[in-house]
């Protein structure tokens, strides 16, 4: 437990009691032993973070979380005349200019600092964050480690499931995380580590014993105002001056973002000041990987072998200049190139190379390339691709596995960046057969207008170079049509959703699970046969296409 005098002094504010008679200063002894940015969350003991709003104060509700036992608030000067007006108690306030950049580090010194105490290694890209940190956590179980997961679909302690909502939580959940991870004996943790996250502060106060870096293309425009912004976010995690910069990186370079990203990461003014920063590369005689300005890697992808289940070998060669041979469950070469990045992320923190190598064999990913099987004769897939490089990349994988045709299912999230629609809708349109434009998340957008974007990108296309297009916007009747379009042998993708179980409209989140959507239309359509199935553009818009 922390003092609050103690707590203010770690982060630099002032203890003010309002309310108080004078010379009353027994507030400022309490003990804390929380930290919380909901009112409704807070506990006995706890202090109550109440941030500036866009819209309102959060010292707002300083009623509510006195009236749950807070024993002190941290806030603004604004904040605090909020407080002093919610209740005529005395109440210490800890007044911060910046309360928000104060957040992390009151939260790691109020649960004792955790992640001093444990290797963390964050995981930050546009693409390939979720699956890279599933590979980690295998490989260091499988050497021996006693893990921590948090990232996208989950949060994970020891292998048992705690269901996330945010990639990166906030700072005082993350650091309460940390702590419950500690008391458990967690002495490894691998996270995702969002744009978001990094520009919030919600990782501030994390020490991290490595970063990785796995891609950056485009996403998230709408909170960043461009691609450089948007990498000077996610660079926060390697740069010199930044107060959360990890103490070793581990970067892929097959693309020119990366060569940057090493770049920011090794950069420092002297050798004490630089970080030791690993490369890796996949080796291969096309793309920008093998092209102009590839460079040599710490650890390099040779020889990769796909078999016709997507089971993937590759040679693998480290620093030590020994070749491992490899395996990854997941198709798509993307995925070896995640597989290598795992496996120099664990060297880094000390696991045996040939236990982490063996552990990331068999690893599945939910809702990454996701095969549902319901005994029918063509491949169906789901996977969370919601942006263009993503989806361009897994239509590549499956296009690549099958003889047949290909049909996706695809749309894109409301109150999100909206520059990446058309072009979503473009990449679906040059590379599938039959694209179904549907509704993904509208959140509080017209579902239409949104779809009406993807469908602009689609139809830019020339017909003689696209497939036959199809608006659908409820997402169930959009899979139906997609499962009674496919003949044997060819591949069904629905994109955008991938582990999700619920779909959000008008603020609401209704039950939708891709997954079992798409066994359901499976099951349907098995069932009656291919005499049973309805032509493609029944329940919806027909747009035409290539032949």
């Amino acid at each position: 437990m922390t003092q609050i005098s103690v707590l203010a002094d770690a982060i630099g504010a002032r203890v003010e009691i309002v309310n108080a008679a004078a010379g009353d200063d027994a507030a400022r002894a309490a003990a804390v032993t929380g930290i919380d940015l909901r009112a409704q969350g807070i506990r006995p003991g706890d202090v109550f973070a109440a941030l500036p709003g866009a819209r309102i104060h959060g010292a707002s509700f300083a009623g509510t979380a006195l009236e749950r036992g807070a024993v002190a608030v941290l806030t603004d000067e604004a904040g605090r005349d909020l407080v002093a007006e919610a209740t005529s108690d005395p109440v210490a306030v800890l007044v911060h200019p910046e309360p928000r950049a104060a957040l992390g580090a009151a939260s790691a010194t109020v649960y004792g600092h955790p992640s001093r105490s444990m290797q963390v290694i964050g995981i930050t890209g546009t693409s390939g964050k979720t699956t890279t940190s599933y590979l980690v956590e295998a490989g260091l179980v499988a050497a021996g480690r006693v893990v921590g997961l948090v990232g996208t679909v989950e949060t994970r302690i020891e292998g048992i499931r705690v269901p996330s909502t945010l990639t990166t939580p906030e700072a005082p959940q993350l650091h309460a995380l940390f702590a419950v991870m500690r008391e458990r004996g967690v002495d490894t943790v691998v996270m995702e580590v969002s744009s978001h996250a990094l520009a919030l502060g919600r990782v501030d106060a994390t020490e991290f014993a490595v970063g990785g870096f796995t891609n950056l293309s485009q996403d998230h425009l709408d909170f960043h105002k461009d691609l450089d912004d948007y990498f000077g976010a996610k660079a926060r995690l390697f740069a010199e001056d930044s107060p959360v910069r990890a103490h070793r990186a581990v970067v892929c370079t097959d693309d020119a973002w990366g060569r940057r990203m090493a770049e920011v990461a090794s950069a420092g003014r002297d050798d004490a000041t630089a970080v030791r920063t690993v490369t890796t590369r996949a080796d291969r005689a096309t793309g920008d990987a093998g092209g102009a300005g590839a460079v040599a890697a710490d650890w390099t992808v040779t020889d990769e072998v796909p078999d016709e289940t997507g089971v993937q070998q590759f040679t693998l060669t480290g620093p030590d200049g020994i070749a491992r041979r490899a395996t990854v469950g997941l198709p798509g070469r993307y995925n070896v190139t995640n597989a290598a990045l795992a496996v120099a992320l664990c060297a880094e923190v000390g696991a045996d190379i040939d236990a982490t190598i063996r552990g990331i064999a068999d690893v599945a990913v939910p809702g990454r390339v996701e095969r549902v099987e319901r005994g029918q004769d063509f491949l169906a897939v789901v996977d969370y691709a919601h942006k263009p490089a993503a989806l361009e990349a897994v239509i590549g994988t499956l296009r690549a596995a099958t003889e047949g045709r290909i049909a996706v299912v695809v749309g894109a999230g409301g109150d999100r960046d909206r520059t990446k629609r058309p072009i979503m809708g473009e990449v679906a349109a040059r590379a599938a057969d039959l694209v179904v434009v549907t509704d993904d998340n509208p959140r509080t957008e017209n579902p239409a207008a949104i779809r009406a974007a993807v469908l602009d990108g689609a139809h830019s296309v020339p017909p003689a170079e696209r497939g036959e297009i199809l608006e659908i916007g409820d997402r169930a009747a959009a899979i139906d049509a997609a499962v009674a379009w496919a003949r044997p042998g060819d591949v069904v993708l629905v994109a955008g959703k991938g582990h999700e179980t619920g779909q959000e409209i008008e603020g609401v989140k209704h039950p939708f699970d891709d997954r079992e959507v798409l066994g359901a239309a499976l099951d349907k359509y098995r069932t009656a046969g291919p005499d049973g199935r309805h032509p493609p553009a029944a329940g919806g818009s027909h747009h035409g296409g290539k032949a």
